[in-house]
């Protein structure tokens, strides 16, 4: 029986090979996270002149406090709409360009340039676009009956971060799904059509089985993306408003961290967000994964 298993001749190669990512690992991961863990025992002062060990209570002011329960809601809702958004958008863009021949190329290297975008850059130009008083897309609105104002109504801001964050994410989604598709052999689908099935009944029940085990990890990859990496995009458009509508977890640590000088609570929240993230991650291994077929 033939295995994949790669056999060192040199026992010191493996654990030489393995050093960087480890020390990478530990000095910009493991580091960063056990100061984020004992900095949230400790109170201090906005200048740095007096700490002191406070045990858990930077966590039971988190729960007690009402804004930190709106950003649990709200991030819920912008993690989940933003990761759904993005995936179904870049599934629909690959399934037409996986059906290209000719110019499948051209399409491929202009739906990935927004990725080169940096998310502050892609948050900037969507509140252009969306800007009340400049912006072109508020002014088409305007024309057809509806008002658009992210500055003061929560539902557009909402709609707006979604939008932008899901903007970034989609090409990335779009290069893997386009890989796993035409990794799909075309014999399956052209025996499929010739028993008769049409291109809807092809997708759901060879396409989409094949292409599981490429949709379960971007479906991780999205999650820990719009817990983490969207803090640019929200900083660019609304700053969290109005009225807290749009203030993420991550983006209300360095709100209470950066802005307010509130060391021992940034902190907590971090870990809190950390665990979250690691409890989502461990749910979707545990539990999606069982639907997934490699």
């Amino acid at each position: 029986m033939q295995t994949k298993r790669t056999v060192f001749p040199n026992r010191v190669l493996p654990y030489a090979l393995l050093l960087p990512q480890l020390a990478v690992t530990a000095v910009f991961f493991f580091w960063p996270a056990g100061q984020a863990v004992w900095q949230s025992f400790l109170r201090e002062d906005a200048f740095g002149f007096r700490t002191t060990f406070v045990g858990l209570e930077n966590y039971a002011r988190l729960l007690a406090d009402p804004t930190y329960l709106n950003a649990l809601s709200v991030t819920a809702v912008f993690a989940t709409s933003t990761a759904a958004l993005s995936l179904l958008l870049a599934l629909v863009l690959a399934v037409a360009v996986d059906r290209l021949v000719k110019t499948a190329g051209v399409y491929t290297t202009l739906l990935l340039w927004p990725y080169a975008v940096a998310p502050a850059v892609a948050g900037i130009l969507w509140w252009f676009l969306f800007n009340p008083t400049i912006g072109l897309l508020p002014y088409l609105m305007d024309m057809v009956g509806y008002r658009w104002n992210h500055s003061l109504n929560k539902t557009d801001a909402m709609i707006l971060v979604i939008l932008a964050a899901s903007w970034k994410q989609v090409s990335y989604n779009f290069l893997f799904f386009l890989a796993g598709l035409q990794s799909i052999p075309a014999s399956l689908r052209e025996a499929a059509a010739i028993d008769g099935a049409g291109p809807v009944k092809r997708f759901f029940t060879i396409t989409l089985p094949l292409l599981s085990p490429t949709s379960f990890f971007l479906l991780v990859v999205n999650i820990v993306y719009a817990m983490f990496d969207t803090f640019p995009i929200i900083d660019a458009t609304t700053e969290g408003g109005p009225a807290q509508s749009t203030n993420v977890l991550v983006y209300k640590v360095y709100v209470d961290g950066f802005v307010g000088l509130n060391l021992g609570s940034s902190a907590a929240q971090s870990v809190v967000l950390m665990a979250v993230v690691i409890a989502l991650t461990v749910i979707q291994f545990r539990f999606v994964e069982r639907r997934v077929a490699y």
